[in-house]
């Protein structure tokens, strides 16, 4: 199972950026889908995350200004930063709770985690 991220980028203070996420392989079904972030010299926190029922929850920091979506026939995860401010400044990584098979018979969930995209906001 493979996460590719992409859609990050250098934006103005103030403007909006869209990051994909595409979940390939040997996939059974998805669960939870999310985006982390990890700014330099901090851990890395939970910025929105989407049930595969469709029920979001979201960073404080990005409440009103972030959506989180997600298309459950192509595997794929959006979020639309809008509104960006310069402590949104971060490496964005997706992850996705995947059914994938064992190779032995049986299958199971695990956490995967896409490699990370640059997100930079100027003042």
């Amino acid at each position: 199972v493979q996460l590719q991220a992409s859609g990050g980028g250098l934006v103005q203070a103030g403007g909006s950026l869209r990051l994909s996420c595409a979940a390939s392989g040997s996939i059974f079904g998805v669960g939870a889908m999310g985006w982390y972030r990890q700014a330099p010299g901090k851990q890395r926190e939970l910025v929105a995350r989407i049930t595969s029922g469709g029920s979001t929850n979201y960073a404080d920091s990005v409440k009103g200004r972030f959506t989180i979506s997600r298309d459950n026939a192509k595997n794929m995860v959006y979020l639309q930063m809008n509104s960006l401010k310069p402590e949104d400044t971060a490496v964005y990584y997706c992850n996705a709770n995947c059914l994938t098979d064992s190779g032995l018979g049986y299958r199971f969930w695990e956490d995967y985690w896409g490699q990370g995209t640059q997100v930079t906001v100027s003042s």
